[in-house]
C-alpha cells in the first residue's frame, strides 16, 4: 500500500490562497512601476516638471537604442558587470577564508577583532581615493575598491554565525572524539549557510558601491563613468539611463542569489 497521503481541502485552499496572494503582490507592484514611469512621462509633457534636471521615460528609451545600436552601452556596461563580478567573488571567497581561519584560531581572532572594528568603521568609499593610487589607476583599483567594501562585513557576518552555533551540538561531537575540521564540516558550516547567503545579497550592494566609485574616479568606461560623463555635459538622459540600468543589474544578480537560497531551502526540508 501506498503510504502517500492525499492533500486535504483545507491544504488545497491554503495553496491557492498563497498563489493569488503572491499574483496579486507581483501584479501590484507592475501596477506601481507602470504608474510612476507613466505619470513621468505625463509631467514632463505638460511640464510639470522640469526636464533638464529629470530627463522623462521617452528620452531616455531613444538613448538606450541609441547606444544599444552603436556598440557603446554594451561595452560599458559588460565593463561594470566584470568589474563587479570579479569584486563580489573574490571579496566574499576572501571574507569567508578569513572567518573561517578566525573560528580555527580564537589567538588570532582577538588579534585582529579591534583592527576588524575599526576598519569597519571606516567609511571605504572616502578611501578609495587611496587605494586606487596604491594598486592602480585601472581595473585592478576598481575591484580591489570593490572588494574592500565588502570583506570586512562578511568577514563579521560569517563568523558570528559560526560563533552562535548551538554549543551543544560542538561539545556532543567532541565528545565522541570529532577533530576540528569534522565539528567545522559536520555542525559549524551547514548551519552557517542561510547567513551566508543572507552575506552574498548584502554584498551585491556592497560590491556595486565599490565599483561605481571607482569608476567614478578613474575609469574611461563603464556605468559610473558614464554617470559622471552625463553630469558633467548636462545630459541628465543618460545619468537616469544609469542608473536605471544599474538598479536592473543590481536587482537581477540579488534574485539569482534568492533562487539558489530557495533551491538550498528546498532541498534542505
Amino acid at each position: 500500500m501506498s503510504n502517500n497521503k492525499k492533500p486535504t481541502l483545507e491544504h488545497i485552499n491554503f495553496i491557492k490562497k498563497h498563489n493569488r496572494m503572491k499574483k496579486m503582490i507581483f501584479i501590484t507592484q507592475i501596477a506601481i512601476l507602470i504608474i510612476l514611469i507613466a505619470y513621468w512621462q505625463i509631467a514632463a509633457n505638460f511640464g510639470w516638471i522640469e526636464t533638464f534636471l529629470t530627463s522623462y521615460p521617452s528620452a531616455i528609451i531613444k538613448l538606450m537604442v541609441k547606444l544599444f545600436k552603436n556598440g557603446s552601452l554594451l561595452n560599458h556596461l559588460c565593463v561594470s558587470l566584470l568589474e563587479n563580478i570579479a569584486g563580489f567573488t573574490i571579496g566574499t571567497l576572501l571574507g569567508i577564508i578569513i572567518a573561517i581561519a578566525l573560528w580555527i584560531s580564537s589567538f588570532l581572532s582577538k588579534v585582529l577583532d579591534p583592527y576588524l572594528v575599526v576598519f569597519n568603521s571606516l567609511p571605504k568609499t572616502a578611501l578609495a581615493p587611496i587605494i586606487i593610487l596604491w594598486v592602480g589607476a585601472g581595473y585592478s583599483g576598481i575591484i580591489v575598491t570593490a572588494i574592500s567594501i565588502s570583506i570586512v562585513v562578511t568577514i563579521m557576518n560569517v563568523y558570528t554565525a559560526f560563533m552562535q552555533v548551538d554549543s551543544n551540538i560542538i561539545k556532543m561531537l567532541k565528545a565522541f572524539g570529532a577533530s576540528k575540521y569534522q565539528v567545522f564540516k559536520m555542525a559549524i558550516l551547514p548551519a552557517s549557510i542561510p547567513s551566508m547567503i543572507n552575506c552574498l545579497k548584502i554584498n551585491i550592494g556592497l560590491s556595486w558601491v565599490g565599483v561605481i566609485v571607482g569608476e567614478f574616479l578613474v575609469s574611461k568606461a563603464g556605468i559610473g563613468y558614464l554617470i559622471v560623463y552625463g553630469s558633467q555635459v548636462f545630459k541628465m538622459d543618460l545619468v537616469m539611463l544609469s542608473v536605471i540600468i544599474l538598479a536592473i543589474l543590481a536587482s537581477i544578480m540579488y534574485k539569482i542569489i534568492s533562487v539558489f537560497e530557495k533551491k538550498y531551502l528546498n532541498w534542505k526540508k
